[in-house]
């Protein structure tokens, strides 16, 4: 007697799909995508996707760093590691070299975030890009939450929640005129615990600072900073050797460590499940400058 197949698919099957079935209807809409990578966890992640959405052949669009010259040095080797070993177009839109030529200003504080958008919106410009490929998830924070996984963008880069449009089913509108983008985000439905999950299913590497390890680091407003180039020591201010790990991946000068022994994917998943805190909220300087921070970021062109 012949048993029946089980045809289930597990939850992170689901989003695998879901994300994969994203990518390759904006190869089907759109002339010139882009997958915005900064060596951090989500945008890793979406390569993998990427190698299996177009599998067996290479990965058909250039990944882009928004480079702030404010970088953790694991990130930026992994990065060019991991695009030299796919095979891809690394497309570097550079802040300093924006600096250098007039098209922004530096900030007083030294900070390169608030920057990076002009940068970003320069670099679309340039190279006619019509889709871009972001990392964003909506468990993030409250900015991301309602952000639709098709987001239009006008003819200056900028989103306006008035201007959206309703996405039904699996029914994605990318119809624009020239000039105008669209962000797309696969991971959308994921939380940090599906990645982490995803990641330990398909044994991805990471860049080492996501593991615990020893680090000299200055407690500043709650958080854990690493003392290096782009963070010094303040009057009154003592550094400490802490073990640590990052939860999310962004500029040097913003993003603090979490306190952690978890040095392996299996304990990193225990620890995700048992906070409450996201890891934006518990390691970002920058999404704490107001409660509006990152919308008013998004109007302006950002992520």
């Amino acid at each position: 007697m012949s048993q029946t197949k089980d045809y289930r698919v597990s939850h992170l099957d689901a989003l695998e799909a879901e994300s994969i079935f994203v990518m390759r209807e904006v190869m089907a809409e759109f002339e010139r995508p882009v997958l915005l990578f900064s060596g951090g966890k989500d945008s890793i992640v979406m390569l993998r996707l990427a190698e299996k959405a177009f599998a067996p052949g290479r990965i058909p669009f250039p990944v882009m760093h928004v480079d702030t010259g404010h970088n953790f040095a694991e990130v930026l080797e992994y990065r060019d590691r991991r695009v030299a070993a796919l095979g891809l177009n690394l497309v570097i839109a550079s802040v300093q070299e924006a600096i250098d030529t007039g098209l922004v200003r530096e900030l007083p504080d030294g900070t390169r975030n608030r920057i990076q958008t002009p940068v970003l919106l320069n670099a679309v410009e340039k190279y006619r890009f019509d889709a871009l490929f972001g990392g964003a998830r909506r468990d993030e924070e409250k900015a991301r939450a309602k952000e639709r996984m098709f987001s239009f963008r006008d003819e200056f880069g900028q989103w306006d929640p008035k201007n959206q449009r309703p996405e039904l089913w699996a029914l994605y509108n990318g119809r624009h005129h020239p000039g105008e983008s669209i962000r797309v985000f696969p991971l959308s439905n994921w939380t940090e615990l599906d990645v982490w999950h995803y990641i330990a299913k398909e044994q991805i590497p990471l860049p080492s600072i996501y593991y615990a390890h020893d680090r000299e680091v200055v407690e500043r407003d709650g958080m854990f900073y690493a003392v290096n180039e782009f963070i010094r020591l303040r009057d009154g201010e003592t550094s400490q050797v802490r073990r640590v790990r990052y939860r999310t991946v962004g500029d040097a000068s913003q993003t603090a460590a979490v306190l952690s022994d978890a040095d392996t994917v299996d304990k990193v998943i225990d620890e995700v499940a048992a906070t409450r805190i996201t890891e934006r909220g518990a390691t970002r300087g920058d999404d704490k400058v107001s409660e509006a921070a990152m919308e008013d970021r998004k109007r302006e062109g950002y992520f």
